[in-house]
């Protein structure tokens, strides 16, 4: 395996979980998976789909989305929205997420 692969896989998991946040905190206005996924990119959250639906789905189902059908235009979408639930879930890895940086930010590091 080379060094880049070996790279790409620690950053695969260091990511997997700043996922959930960012969904949280970017659907408290409600949002559809395609122009979520086209955010989370945007914002340096590089996201597939296969990785994204799973993921609403299950964030839905422990309560901290909720979700409805917009059947406005030609092709009907269901919009996503963090609940109550899912912005104190927010809120909470907020923090815990910037009390790592913190620590990370002070431990030694080779220049």
């Amino acid at each position: 395996m080379s060094e880049t692969d070996v790279l790409d896989t620690h950053l695969q998991e260091l990511r997997r979980g700043t996922i959930v946040l960012a969904c949280l905190r970017l659907l408290e206005d409600p949002g559809y998976g395609y122009g979520l996924l086209e955010e989370l990119g945007s914002r340096g959250f590089p996201t597939d789909a296969n990785t994204l639906y799973p993921l609403l789905r299950r964030l839905e189902k422990q309560g901290y989305l909720t979700s409805e059908w917009n059947t406005d235009e030609a092709r009907p979408r269901k919009f996503y929205r963090t609940s109550a639930a899912g912005a104190r879930l927010a809120a909470a890895l907020t923090d815990d997420f910037r009390a790592i940086a913190a620590a990370i930010d002070a431990l030694p590091q080779e220049d």
